[in-house]
């Protein structure tokens, strides 16, 4: 981690895409603009030295590096993958646009699920309103006072005697 970001520098970079750190530097040099400062930026003396004190970064005083290494964020990787022409770096943007396309399907697809669901939510609260007034007409029937029918109705047919 570098200022906060999760980092690889361009060394690294390079031997995971099979080409030079010099190759990839005058790639990202021919192609500036596709590397903003999010995606990209050159490391500070101090940042450097703190690196050179965890990991094992040649010796700048014996035939190693001359300039600042490049961190390159997530983005600066997937861009730099489209800007180099090695086997691996175009494999590695294939996989990424496979990648993205699957994830824009998964994310039709959840959108379609919520959508869905919504529908099915107004139509369970459309279906409590309906039963909550026929309970409330049930309720009121029932509190309703019940007339006697047999004492206002004429009797027809045969009394039994008894």
């Amino acid at each position: 981690m570098i200022r906060g970001r999760r980092v690889i520098l361009d060394y690294d970079l390079a031997r995971l895409y099979g080409v030079s750190t010099t190759r990839l530097n005058e790639q990202v040099k021919r192609n500036r603009k596709r590397f903003p400062n999010d995606f990209m930026f050159r490391l500070t003396d101090g940042e450097f030295v703190r690196l050179m004190s965890q990991i094992a970064i040649s010796n700048l005083r014996r035939g190693g590096r001359r300039k600042l290494p490049f961190a390159f964020t997530e983005h600066g990787v997937v861009m730099l993958a489209s800007v180099l022409n090695s086997s691996v770096a175009v494999d590695a943007s294939i996989h990424v646009v496979r990648a993205f396309v699957q994830l824009r399907t998964m994310v039709a697809t959840h959108s379609e699920l919520l959508r869905k669901l919504k529908e099915i939510d107004e139509k369970i609260g459309e279906h409590d309103t309906v039963m909550w007034l026929l309970f409330e007409a049930i309720k009121q029937l029932m509190e309703s006072p019940s007339i006697d029918r047999d004492e206002e109705r004429p009797r027809i047919g045969f009394i039994a005697r008894t």
